[in-house]
């Protein structure tokens, strides 16, 4: 059963505190990246054979493949692919930064330019845990940003075959290639190129504890765009929002992961206690009730402030993932988050919703980050260079003021090159 904690009565430790995976992986993952880096496709076909059961004659998926997928996913889910897109697009053509300009200075021009990271590399979790909207989530804005080849990572079954509704998604996506292979390996392939996979600049996307340390450690030979942490929802609730829906919500996250986070913050004791039957309730009728069940009694939390600013103030310092604000007049709140990955108004607003369809992303910071970092955007499949030109008046007019600055930070090198053109 979920603990309900009264703010201010137990120690903030156990208000703040968050579920750590225990898991050590990190010689593993070292092992497997070595083994990609060393032997290349081999390596790949060897390990989807050892932990998918598939053996493959080629990591590519083909064209036939993609066309043979759209017969096997119901046509209804199809057209709800193509509207949550649609979505996703929409929102996302609102993030595209632009060049600028400035030469209001006599002689100097100066200025940024925004160019496209050229390969994206998009792990998407396969198996049992197939996610199409992660397809559309992280390709999209790849090639929003102009992304010149965006390329797919994801395990077959132990038939050889991808799941295909993430086929279905990425070709509405426009994905340029999709390839058979997932783990750490698939993270390594990415990181430096076999004969099949391309070296890529950038990986994003979700994964388990192996993806996520893969991720960690080419980190610098690529970029990547977080090492995500177990799913996260927090829920501000008023004394007036049904309970059936909060505890709804809470498993919406629940049903993710043993390790997931579940938090009810309220300033209702009332409420705290109705949800926290309704838990029992909904608990036993999910398909992942166990999980669920894990999630809830390990990590879930309800937290009873005095106050609605108090549970607001709770809700910043514990920077969720997902935050929902169901409560009377949303907006009335919205200035005062200060730290959240997304966040969803009012009481008919789930966190399903940004999960799937509304638009704003869903691969989100998790474990607190939400302090100082963002959803994934075009932001992230963008980098940004600046140029600057001065004519030789414009640089006579400042040589002097370079080469004193250079001169008391040491750099007599630097404070030459400003004024050596001028003395003659």
């Amino acid at each position: 059963m979920i603990k309900i904690l009264k703010y201010g009565e137990v120690d903030n430790k156990d208000i703040f505190a968050r579920a750590v995976p225990a898991v050590n992986v990190e010689a593993v993952v070292a092992e497997i990246i070595a083994n990609v880096r060393a032997n290349g496709d081999r390596a790949l076909y060897e390990y989807t054979e050892k932990f998918d059961k598939a053996k493959l004659s080629t990591l590519l998926v083909s064209r036939e493949e993609i066309e043979e997928a759209y017969t096997l996913v119901e046509p209804e889910f199809i057209e709800v692919i193509k509207k949550a897109a649609k979505n996703i697009r929409k929102f996302h053509e609102k993030q595209v930064r632009n060049s600028f300009i400035i030469n209001d200075e006599s002689g100097v021009v100066i200025g940024q330019k925004i160019i496209p990271i050229a390969k994206a590399g998009l792990y998407v979790p396969g198996g049992t845990a197939a996610y199409p909207s992660t397809v559309l989530m992280d390709s999209i804005p790849a090639k929003i940003a102009g992304c010149e080849d965006v390329v797919i990572v994801t395990p077959p079954s132990s038939e050889g075959k991808v799941n295909p509704a993430i086929l279905v998604a990425a070709d509405i996506a426009g994905v340029d290639k999709i390839f058979k292979v997932g783990g750490a390996q698939a993270i390594a392939a990415l990181a430096y190129g076999t004969e099949s996979i391309p070296k890529v600049d950038k990986i994003v996307g979700p994964g388990n504890a192996f993806v996520a340390e893969a991720k960690k450690q080419v980190f610098g030979q690529v970029s990547i765009d977080m090492i995500a942490g177990p799913s996260e929802i927090l829920v501000v609730a008023d004394k007036t929002t049904n309970p059936k829906y909060v505890a709804a919500d809470l498993l919406s996250q629940a049903e993710h992961d043993k390790m997931a986070s579940a938090v009810l913050v309220t300033d209702s004791m009332e409420l705290a206690e109705a949800v926290s039957r309704e838990l029992e309730e909904q608990i036993p009728l999910l398909e992942r009730a166990e999980i669920a069940r894990v999630s809830i009694d390990n990590n879930g939390k309800i937290i009873v402030a005095d106050t609605l600013m108090a549970a607001i103030d709770i809700a910043n310092e514990i920077a969720p993932e997902h935050l929902e604000l169901s409560v009377d007049n949303p907006f009335d709140y919205l200035d005062m988050i200060k730290h959240a990955g997304s966040i969803f108004m009012g009481k008919y607003c789930p966190e399903a919703l940004g999960d799937y369809f509304a638009g704003p992303n869903h691969t989100l910071p998790t474990s607190g980050t939400a302090r100082f970092s963002s959803p994934l955007s075009v932001d992230d499949f963008i980098k940004k260079t600046q140029y600057t030109y001065y004519t030789k008046d414009a640089l006579e007019n400042v040589a002097w003021d370079v080469h004193r600055f250079a001169t008391k930070e040491g750099l007599t090198a630097h404070a030459k090159s400003a004024v050596i053109r001028f003395e003659d």
